[in-house]
């Protein structure tokens, strides 16, 4: 943009336009060496004033190679296309010359590219006025998080490694995805200054197949996970080990501001059918959650450690279980929300399914479902959509070995293994997404258990928001961070694994953005008939883009449906019915996460609980078995 607007000018003053071509080129290249010199060249500190002028010197040389490659391109089409066609046609020659030099030879060899450094080796230091006293202790604080986890082996094959270890930085998008996603725009903004009509078209018929394609994705899943072939979830009848070979079982429960719920949390932990000697069990406080600290400090807990997380690093429940992982004792270790209710078979189960599946499952992630499903509406709408998620969806991804986003809580690993995986990552907002891409990449899988643990629905529409923009904040950080070595992800994932990703975690955030404006124009066309709106969609679009509408709408609901009947929630049939007004709000969440992503990508949305409590004294009325403690989920209290 800027090499079109100084060669506008110049020709409004009268320079030949080759001349005026070059000049405006020349001014944006020194532009972009500023531009990248801060936001992707990030050793520019440690080179001082003679590495800075040699870096200089080395990308002009590169530059006026590009200048030739424009100035050739100009030259030859300027006459037959006109002065802006040629000028847009020179800068993608001479742009792409310079990305793939400059990008690969001045700043860093493409094939010695390093992985982000683990969040365990240099962990961020409290803030401090900087003198010798303050960097001492601030050391002291962190001895025991920087021995935390052991860093993990060496990689096999180095050039995976950047998807194996958890990033420690801050930063959404990395240098070259800054210079793409610019290029992008450009591109887009000159298609749409060239040739308006056709760019629309283009774009609009893109995001059609694109989002008609996760939807068929959706449904092939859902009917794998119906079928035998591996798409169920492993279900073990818990007696299978003796209480004799039943090994020591880690159980970290990171609660935060969680005072109104924590007795129920240590109820629940309590009626876990486990012997209490081979529990490990983690309570894990903040320093400055002084409420809930009181509340843990009133209730009997001698089976239990209470461990409170330093004030290191960024705030967030990874950080909690990262602390407790460091001083986890078990063979296995599993993870609790605050509003948690497990099924009292679950710790037996994860162990006798361990024993059963291939050495290569190092995670079982357990159902989860809601105990105040019945509470509103919208508790019935997110009861139905995690039904589908995790009773069809996820087992359908198993079916097909392709990653599989983890779920929050009940997470049951083999802790050496975590440990080799370096944690959690600490500046990721669904640190759970992350860790199955790289239990993925480390050529491990995760499956799925057959048991359930009960959580409390947010039941607010304020709260749910929250808690949803974090959680498409969090796909999006996951995504954009897989996606900074494009090539070297699709080699290490193969076709299909890398189809899965695209139209999975790619298409469940995007969707969610991109749908609103295409029901504004499906509202616009039956009120207004707009001619504009008829020219952006040609039959084949139009075709196309109505069987998404009808089709993805009807599957989500669908969806919706079979997720009711598989949990036997006959009675919020009929609310499913319903679920594109839930599709709405999911959109509004979207793009409350995205405005995030943007200013704070790390600010973890604290999702309050509380509002409807659990009453155990029904389950004891109803009997210890499975059905009975389905029974009892469905009694509550409202707070």
């Amino acid at each position: 943009m800027v090499q079109l607007a100084v060669l506008l000018a110049l020709i409004h003053l009268g320079v030949a336009a080759p001349l005026a071509d070059a000049v405006g080129f020349f001014l944006a290249a020194q532009l972009n060496f500023v531009l990248s010199s801060l936001v992707t060249w990030r050793d520019r500190p440690a080179l001082g004033g003679r590495g800075l002028v040699a870096r200089w010197l080395a990308y002009n040389g590169t530059a006026l190679v590009s200048l030739g490659i424009n100035t050739a391109i100009f030259g030859a089409v300027h006459e037959a296309v006109g002065v802006l066609p040629a000028a847009s046609l020179g800068v993608a020659g001479g742009m792409v010359f310079t990305f793939l030099v400059c990008n690969t030879l001045v700043f860093r060899s493409r094939g010695n590219a390093q992985p982000d450094t683990a969040f365990f080796d240099s962990t961020p230091l409290p803030r401090g006025d900087g003198n010798v006293r303050d960097i001492r202790s601030a050391r002291k604080r962190l001895s025991d998080v920087a021995a935390a986890v052991p860093p993990a082996p060496e990689p096999t094959n180095p050039k995976l490694d950047p998807f194996k270890a958890p990033t420690e930085s801050s930063s959404v998008l990395s240098g070259p995805q800054v210079v793409a996603l610019v290029t992008l725009l450009i591109a887009v903004a000159l298609g749409l200054w060239l040739v308006p009509l056709l760019t629309l078209i283009v774009i609009n018929a893109g995001l059609v197949v694109f989002f008609l394609s996760s939807n068929l994705l959706k449904l092939y899943l859902i009917r794998r996970s119906y079928s035998a072939r591996g798409g169920s979830a492993i279900s073990v009848p818990p007696d299978v080990v003796g209480d004799e070979e039943l090994p020591v079982y880690t159980i970290l429960l990171p609660v935060y501001h969680e005072s109104a719920v924590v007795s129920q949390l240590m109820t629940g932990i309590a009626r876990l059918n486990y012997p209490s000697d081979r529990l490990d069990v983690k309570i894990l406080l903040e320093w400055d959650d002084i409420e809930t600290r009181e509340a843990v400090r009133d209730i009997d807990l001698p089976w239990a450690e209470v461990l409170i997380v330093p004030d290191v690093g960024p705030k967030g429940k990874p950080r909690a279980c990262n602390f407790g992982l460091a001083r986890a004792r078990g063979e296995f270790v599993v993870i609790y929300d605050a509003e948690d209710r497990p099924e009292p078979d679950q710790l037996r189960k994860a162990v006798a399914a361990f024993k059963l599946v291939e050495p290569e499952v190092v995670c079982l992630q357990a159902k989860l479902n809601y105990f105040n499903r019945a509470y509103n509406v919208l508790t019935r709408w997110f009861t139905a959509e995690y039904s589908m998620w995790f009773d069809q969806l996820l087992p359908g991804l198993q079916s097909l070995n392709a990653p599989i986003p983890l779920g929050g809580t009940s997470n049951h690993f083999v802790t050496s293994r975590l440990h080799a995986l370096g944690g959690w990552n600490a500046y990721n907002v669904t640190e759970d997404a992350d860790l199955g891409m790289r239990i993925f990449f480390r050529g491990w899988k995760t499956a799925i258990l057959d048991s359930t643990t009960y959580e409390e629905a947010t039941s607010r529409t304020y709260n749910w928001l929250r808690q949803r923009s974090r959680w498409v904040k969090g796909y999006m950080q996951t995504y954009l961070f897989f996606m900074r070595h494009p090539v070297r992800l699709a080699r290490a994932m193969g076709f299909n694994a890398l189809l899965v990703f695209q139209l999975f975690f790619g298409a469940a955030t995007l969707g969610l953005l991109i749908n609103p404006f295409f029901w504004l124009l499906t509202v616009a066309w039956y009120a207004t008939h707009l001619s504009g709106i008829e020219q952006v969609f040609p039959w084949p679009v139009l075709y196309a883009s109505t069987f998404a509408l009808f089709f993805g709408n009807a599957l989500f609901a669908l969806t919706m449906i079979m997720g009711c009947f598989r949990r036997r929630n006959y009675e919020d049939v009929k609310w499913a019915v319903f679920a594109p007004v839930y599709w709405i709000l999911m959109s509004i969440g979207a793009w409350k996460g995205f405005i995030q992503l943007c200013y704070k990508p790390q600010y973890w949305e604290k999702t309050e609980h509380g509002f409807c409590a659990y009453d155990p004294a029904t389950e004891d009325e109803v009997g210890g078995s499975e059905a009975a403690f389905r029974l009892a989920n469905e009694a509550y209290a409202e707070v």
